[in-house]
């Protein structure tokens, strides 16, 4: 859904603009998280508490057979399985260790990512994500990424075209 800027429509303030109208959504940041993923839910779960029903993050679960790029920022399914991407009110696409850094600043509690930001530790912590992005479907006793999308695939083709194999 692509969502454009309201017009300056001043005829009638008691009428509410519809979602097409809204120029920006209410949330501040929309974390595609993989929801088969154990450690993953445990995240968003934490997550999940520190907003309260607040709405400043949108957690999208890529997982989920209805997910939609187009919905979010453009990031394919299999992008978003291999590294963690967020999108910003804004429309920009973040991803790595900036997903957290924003998504913590966003819930007013960035203090816990705040050394990831200094110069001699960020590109270490980065560095380190990045070996546990490279490996975390296997450390989590999941299949290979490849498998996944196989996976994925078979089940969208079920879905949509009724072609299941039993």
């Amino acid at each position: 859904m692509t969502l454009s800027k309201s017009s300056n429509r001043s005829s009638d303030a008691s009428i509410p603009a519809s979602p097409q109208q809204t120029s920006k959504p209410t949330w501040k940041v929309n974390l595609l998280y993989d929801g088969e993923c154990q450690l993953c839910l445990r995240e968003v779960n934490f997550l999940r508490k520190k907003d309260a029903g607040r709405g400043i993050v949108k957690f999208t679960d890529i997982a989920d057979l209805n997910y939609s790029a187009e919905e979010n920022g453009g990031v394919e399914f299999e992008t978003a399985m291999g590294r963690i991407h967020a999108v910003l009110s804004d429309g920009s696409v973040i991803k790595n260790v900036q997903v957290f850094q924003e998504t913590y600043d966003a819930l007013g509690i960035g203090w816990i990512y705040a050394a990831t930001k200094w110069p001699v530790i960020g590109p270490i912590v980065n560095k380190i994500y990045d070996l546990w992005a490279d490996k975390r479907l296997a450390l989590t006793g999941r299949a290979s990424l490849k498998d996944v999308i196989a996976e994925r695939n078979q089940k969208l083709a079920c879905q949509t075209e009724g072609r299941c194999r039993t």
